[in-house]
């Protein structure tokens, strides 16, 4: 058994100078498939749905080499990794529509701190029970993710001492979002959410991980999985995709994985809720190296080390289903590090921001070269 998998994709367009420079009010009017963000630095393009991991390697590149052959002709333009504005200004807010009213809502409520740039996980569930089970144990265990995806160390020049700054800066909202015990709990939190004025639209919602569908909070079909950060190197975001669908087919097989039934730790889902919140914040600051609190028996374990112990107890789900071999990058983020731990290595040794963040432009840039060269068809503008 496999599941449909889709991304939803944030990038920043600049200068190979690492300037970040907004183009997306051009990019969205002249290419179909992209979409704005309120700030006009980065843009987003999603995805199709697919049930097998091949095309979906072509899937994220095509779109992505489209829009770099279109901003090199309007100048001297590239897509810049990395999930902050990382040597860019990060006090203003450079509006892509001014006449949006939600979009003017956002600057003023939250500031620069919403422009970053991310991967949406899709992952298609049509059960809404295990929907919901599936939301509730990537709940938890969703700073695993984070941690294996981290690539914001910088912000304005400087180091933060976050490996995810994008991750400990982003307001997420509402400020408290419980562990949803079903459809019906999730739809009656929303629609008061909606009329006590934390939530804006069903849109709203900024939580590390969300029910989603064609209209929320009533027809759902899908988890998405919102805190990692941009992982650019394809590969390495379907291993990551990968390690996500063989937990969600193991807790498919396993009604014990659900937190409501499988944790020792405790009873109550506000402690659960606040258990899951604090290993987010530790995955932000130290990501692999970050000691977190394991959800079902309580036990403090590295980042790095709980990955690991994942690994191996999804690989017959994922042998068994047919897609193990996209999982085996992970030993290689996990040996290497994120790109925030790489950067950070980096910047140790004595490199400045602005050269590690040129190095990784042009990174970027080969690798996307040579992955289409070697598996997809040349890109047609």
């Amino acid at each position: 058994m496999v599941l449909s998998k889709g991304f939803e994709v944030e990038l920043y367009t600049g200068k190979p100078s690492g300037e970040i420079v907004g183009l997306s009010d051009r990019i969205v009017a002249d290419l179909d498939g992209f979409v704005r963000e309120p700030d006009s630095r980065n843009v987003e393009y999603t995805t199709a749905p697919a049930h097998h991991y091949d095309p979906l390697l072509c899937d994220l590149l095509k779109p992505r080499l489209r829009l770099r052959q279109y901003i090199q002709a309007l100048g001297n333009y590239t897509l810049i990794p990395g999930s902050t504005l990382a040597i860019a200004d990060h006090q203003r807010f450079y509006r892509s529509d001014p006449h949006n009213p939600y979009h003017t809502y956002i600057e003023q409520t939250y500031g620069t701190s919403v422009v970053t740039a991310s991967i949406h996980i899709n992952i298609g569930i049509p059960n809404i029970e295990q929907l919901f089970r599936a939301c509730r144990l990537v709940r938890m265990e969703a700073p695993l993710f984070l941690a294996l995806s981290a690539s914001s160390p910088f912000l304005g020049a400087r180091v933060t001492g976050h490996h995810s700054t994008r991750w400990a800066v982003f307001p997420k909202t509402p400020a408290q979002v419980p562990l949803f015990t079903g459809h019906p709990h999730f739809i009656d939190w929303t629609e008061s959410q909606l009329l006590q004025g934390t939530m804006q639209n069903v849109r709203h919602l900024w939580s590390s991980v969300r029910p989603n569908g064609n209209r929320r909070p009533y027809d759902l079909n899908r988890l998405e999985l919102r805190i990692c950060d941009l992982v650019t190197h394809p590969i390495h975001l379907l291993a990551i995709t990968a390690l996500l669908e063989a937990r969600i087919l193991q807790m498919m097989e396993d009604p014990q994985l659900d937190p409501l039934m499988g944790s020792h730790v405790s009873a109550d889902l506000a402690d659960l809720v606040a258990l899951a919140d604090a290993n987010e914040n530790a995955a932000a600051t130290h990501s692999l190296d970050a000691e977190l609190i394991h959800w079902q028996d309580g036990r403090r374990i590295l980042a790095r080390d709980w990955v690991d112990e994942l690994y191996t107890e999804v690989w017959p789900t994922a042998k068994q289903s047919g897609f193990s071999c996209f999982l085996t990058p992970i030993h290689q983020i996990l040996t290497q590090g994120n790109e925030a731990q790489q950067w950070l290595k980096q910047h140790q040794q004595g490199e400045s921001i602005e050269q590690i963040m040129q190095d990784a432009i042009a990174t970027m840039s080969q690798t996307e070269i040579d992955l289409r060269n070697k598996l997809c068809e040349p890109v047609a503008v």
